[in-house]
């Protein structure tokens, strides 16, 4: 069982939301724990909480810095952390693009409308002036883009008579707390879901040319060229063998490699039963924080072990382009 994912959230204010994950994060069975609390505001209020309960904290005020400058600060903290996600709660400050691109897929938001209706501020009156009989809140994945990124959950929270903003933000803060913790949950838990690992390699692995899907011996296998003459150049070794793991085979091109690769990193990298004696190595998916671009490149090396000469290099001159 991999370890909890660790969960770095930034604030700007109290941090409402970021107790709410914090409190949540206590509960045994919560996949996910906090990491450091950071903010872009020293006199933030969710500071003091955060310290309390012995959560890491980091403050730097981003006044007189530029956005990118800051943000390398900010990514700086978060690493030395050692958190896998990133979780705006509050966070009243756009994130630079490189920053977002450094953390693609990791980083998530909550927002108080129901996306992607009223992006940006002042939700709550928008959506009544607008004669709107329910808002709500959304988590969503972030992008460079404002409020842009996909959808990852909702609450509708119906708007009363007599609604203002402040009596509807106030309701739609309760649902914000109940969303996020469960989202952030259920998505950090996404990792260690076996079909869903499978579906996330086959799409890495179908996007080479001339691929193609099919089972080998209970293990799901995609191999390149036709569905006669194919070969296999990667399967997903879901606890096959009586091995505890979930991993990525792929092809290596012999013995010292596959040792190199297991001496250097052994938690990562380990020898499969049967097809290690075929030069296959394991590269394992269940740790909770796969690199899928390490593992991207994998799927490309080993497809390119196998696939016809012809064919690779046509990839490859296609690629210098």
């Amino acid at each position: 069982m991999a370890d909890r994912a660790r969960v770095a959230v930034l604030i700007s204010g109290r941090g409402s939301n970021m107790a709410a994950l914090l409190y949540a994060a206590k509960s045994g069975n919560c996949p996910y724990e906090i990491a450091l609390v950071a903010a872009n505001d020293p006199d933030a209020a969710g500071l003091i909480l955060a310290k309390a309960e012995g959560v890491p904290v980091f403050a730097q005020s981003h006044k007189g810095m530029k956005r990118g400058e800051f943000d390398v600060i900010l990514d700086r903290e978060i690493r030395n952390a050692g958190a896998d996600y990133v979780a705006l709660a509050g966070y009243m400050r756009l994130l630079s693009p490189e920053f977002v691109g450094k953390w693609k897929d990791r980083i998530l938001n909550i927002h108080p409308s129901l996306l992607p209706r009223y992006k940006g501020l002042d939700t709550h009156e928008r959506a009544i002036k607008a004669g709107d009989t329910v808002s709500g809140c959304t988590v969503h994945l972030v992008t460079a883009e404002l409020d842009d990124g996909p959808v990852l959950g909702q609450t509708e929270v119906a708007i009363l008579p007599g609604d203002t903003s402040d009596t509807l933000a106030a309701r739609i803060l309760f649902a914000e707390h109940q969303l996020y913790s469960r989202v952030l949950s259920d998505y950090v838990s996404r990792e260690l879901d076996p079909d869903w690992l499978v579906e996330k390699v086959g799409e890495l692995a179908l996007a080479l040319p001339e691929t193609h899907f099919r089972e080998s011996h209970g293990a799901p296998g995609w191999r390149v060229g036709s569905e006669s003459t194919g070969k296999f150049f990667a399967y997903v070794s879901v606890r096959h063998h009586g091995e505890d793991a979930i991993a990525l085979l792929a092809k290596t091109s012999g013995p010292d490699e596959m040792a190199a690769l297991i001496e250097a990193e052994p938690e990562l990298y380990y020898r499969p039963a049967y097809y290690g004696a075929s030069g296959w190595i394991a590269v394992r998916l269940d740790t909770g924080n796969t690199d899928w671009n390490h593992i991207e490149a994998w799927l490309r090396k080993s497809w390119s072990m196998v696939a016809p000469k012809k064919l690779t290099r046509l990839f490859d001159a296609a690629a210098e382009f």
